[in-house]
């Protein structure tokens, strides 16, 4: 009985954080005890660490029904004041910035928006969001796919842009001319082939994609998918493989080492 009694007094220690749990573990499982020998510690183990699954699901479960309510579409207001103040509305509750048309950028504040702003704004277009860094997910772009005169979108940063979200982004095409995509981590090759759609576009980024498997390419691609738009890529050129007709003469005539 030497080993076990060894073994617990290695673990009880690091277990015994003020937890009246842990404390009776040490009770339980003592070799000197009662008979309540049954409950090992191989068993408490098994019942912690489902506990500890079932935390982190729970927690999981807690973090996907925030980012649902986030985007959330506000029907009310549109059905009161129009699509521009609905959409605004939205992106300033994700704590993004828009543009009116003529007007200066506007951000959410303690006091938000009253519903006198909301009124003297609800006939003037929305041309231009910053979303950065903001939780739109493919539920949440129904709120921008309504501004139909929207010029400018960044999404840059932005977790839950997925490719299936590029593939929704067709709805914009007779009015966005620039739109960032940089360093969003779920976009992938896929996602922008949709964007073949955006013939309007003037300037896309899409640096810094880490599920693009071979950027030097796609950035490529993308240029001749569109060819009126500037495609802004960080290095991407340094990717690509440098074919045998490509090499510098000196490489080229170098000997063989045997």
């Amino acid at each position: 009985m030497a080993a076990p009694r060894a073994s617990l007094r290695l673990v009880a220690p690091v277990w015994n954080r003020g937890t009246s749990g842990i404390r009776g573990l040490s009770k339980a499982v003592d070799p000197e005890g009662s008979q309540r020998k049954g409950r090992t510690l191989l068993q408490f183990l098994t019942d912690h660490f489902y506990d500890v699954e079932a935390v982190r699901e729970y927690l999981l479960r807690k973090q996907v029904l925030k980012v649902q309510k986030k985007n959330r579409s506000f029907t009310y207001i549109e059905e009161r004041y129009g699509p521009y103040v609905a959409g605004a509305y939205f992106v300033l509750k994700q704590g993004g910035a828009v543009k009116f048309r003529d007007r200066e950028w506007m951000r959410a504040n303690e006091q938000g928006l009253s519903s006198l702003e909301f009124r003297k704004l609800q006939e003037v277009p929305v041309e231009a969001v910053d979303a950065s860094g903001c939780a739109i997910n493919y539920q949440g772009l129904d709120n921008l796919l309504a501004l139909k005169e929207l010029q400018s979108l960044s999404l840059q940063r932005c977790p839950h842009v997925d490719d299936w979200c590029l593939g929704r982004l067709y709805h914009l095409a007779d009015s966005l001319q620039e739109l960032s995509l940089a360093g969003c981590p779920r976009i992938s090759e896929r996602g922008l082939a949709c964007l073949h759609h955006l013939q309007n576009l003037r300037r896309l980024d899409i640096s810094d994609l880490p599920a693009v498997s071979n950027p030097g390419l796609t950035q490529i691609l993308v240029e001749e998918m569109l060819p009126h738009c500037e495609v802004l890529g960080a290095d991407w050129a340094q990717g690509l493989k440098v074919g045998p007709e490509e090499q510098s003469p000196d490489a080229a005539g170098s000997p063989i080492p045997a």
